[in-house]
C-alpha cells in the first residue's frame, strides 16, 4: 500500500515539474517574441503601421454598416406611403382595404384617415401658410380617405403595386384623381442613402479584404526576413533537439505583438473619428447616436474582437512564413 502510495505521488510529481516545464518554455517564447519585436524597429513600425490601417478599415466598415443602417430605420419610420379611396367610402370598406394591405408581408403597419381627418391634418401642417388654410376652408371639394402605409423596405412597393392594380377589396375604392404616393417626402432620401450603404458595405468588404491580405504579406515577409537574419541561431536550435513548436512560437508571439499594439491604435483612432465626426453627420440626418452608444457600452469587447482579429492576421501569416523553413 505504501508502495501504491509512492507510486501515485511519483505521477503526480512528475506531471507537476512537466506543466512547470512546459508555462518556463511558454515564458521564454513570448520573452523571445517579444525581443524579436524590438530588434528590427523599421520593420516594427511598417508591420504595426499597415495591420493598424487594415484594423481601422474594418472597424469604419462596420460602423459605417451600423450607422447606415440606423439611418435607413429612422427614416423609414418618418415615411409612410399612402393610398388615397374615394371620397364617398363606407368606413367598413376602407378598413377592408386596410386589413388587404395590412396581410401583405412587406408592409409593417396600416392607419386609416377619413376625409375630415385628412383636412384637419392638412390645416394643421400648412398653418403658417394663411393663403393655403383660407383657400382650404373655402373648398367644397372633400379629401379622399387615406391609408397611411408603412413598409419593411422602402425601396420595395412592388406588392403595394400589385394589390392597388388587382385587389378588389382596395381597387374597387381607389380614388382614380389621388394615385397612390409610394414616395413620401423623403424617398429619394431614402433611396440615396440605400443605395450609398449598400455602396458603402461592398467598398467596406473589399478594402478590408484587401488590407488583410496586405497586411498578411507584409507580416510574412517581416517573420521570413527574421528567420532569415536568425538562420545560423535556428539552424543551431534544431542541431540541439529544440522542439519545432519552440522555434517556430517566438515569431507567433511577434506576430500577436504587432496585433495587439495595432487594435490598441485602430480601436482608438476609430472610437476618435466616430466622436469627432458626430455633429457634422448629424446635422445631414445621418443616425450615429445609436452606434456610439453601443460601441461605447461594449467597448471592452470591441477592443477584444479587434485584438483578436489582429493576433488571427498575425497567427496565420506567422504560420505561413515559419512552416516552410523548419520543414527542412
Amino acid at each position: 500500500m505504501a508502495n501504491g502510495k509512492k507510486k501515485l505521488d511519483s505521477k503526480t510529481l512528475g506531471k507537476q515539474k512537466h506543466m512547470r516545464r512546459q508555462w518556463m518554455t511558454f515564458l521564454r517564447m513570448c520573452r523571445y517574441g517579444v525581443n524579436n519585436f524590438t530588434r528590427n524597429a523599421w520593420l516594427t513600425i511598417a508591420a504595426t503601421a499597415i495591420m493598424t490601417i487594415t484594423l481601422f478599415v474594418v472597424f469604419v466598415s462596420v460602423a459605417s454598416n451600423a450607422i447606415m443602417t440606423n439611418t435607413i430605420d429612422q427614416l423609414r419610420d418618418k415615411v409612410s406611403m399612402s393610398i388615397y379611396l374615394k371620397t364617398d367610402t363606407t368606413q367598413l370598406q376602407a378598413d377592408n382595404a386596410a386589413q388587404a394591405v395590412r396581410e401583405l408581408p412587406s408592409v409593417m403597419s396600416v392607419s386609416v384617415r377619413s376625409p375630415e381627418q385628412a383636412r384637419s391634418a392638412f390645416i394643421e401642417d400648412n398653418k403658417a401658410d394663411i393663403d393655403t388654410i383660407e383657400a382650404t376652408k373655402e373648398a367644397t371639394n372633400s379629401f379622399p380617405w387615406t391609408l397611411s402605409v408603412k413598409v419593411v423596405n422602402i425601396n420595395d412597393t412592388s406588392q403595394l403595386a400589385d394589390i392597388v392594380a388587382h385587389n378588389k377589396a382596395v381597387t374597387d375604392y381607389v380614388d382614380p384623381d389621388h394615385a397612390p404616393s409610394f414616395a413620401g417626402n423623403r424617398r429619394t432620401a431614402i433611396e440615396r442613402i440605400g443605395h450609398v450603404a449598400d455602396f458603402a458595405r461592398r467598398i467596406g468588404i473589399i478594402a478590408s479584404t484587401v488590407f488583410i491580405a496586405i497586411s498578411t504579406l507584409i507580416i510574412f515577409n517581416t517573420i521570413r526576413m527574421a528567420i532569415f537574419n536568425r538562420r545560423e541561431e535556428i539552424q543551431m536550435m534544431k542541431l540541439i533537439g529544440a522542439e519545432r513548436s519552440f522555434i517556430r512560437g517566438p515569431f507567433l508571439v511577434e506576430a500577436v505583438v504587432y496585433g495587439f499594439f495595432a487594435a490598441l491604435i485602430a480601436t482608438g483612432l476609430g472610437f476618435g473619428l466616430l466622436l469627432l465626426s458626430a455633429p457634422a453627420l448629424a446635422t445631414y440626418e445621418i443616425n450615429i447616436q445609436p452606434t456610439i452608444d453601443l460601441m461605447t457600452y461594449y467597448a471592452g469587447f470591441v477592443l477584444l474582437a479587434m485584438i483578436g482579429l489582429g493576433a488571427l492576421i498575425g497567427i496565420i501569416s506567422s504560420s505561413l512564413a515559419t512552416r516552410r523553413y523548419l520543414r527542412k
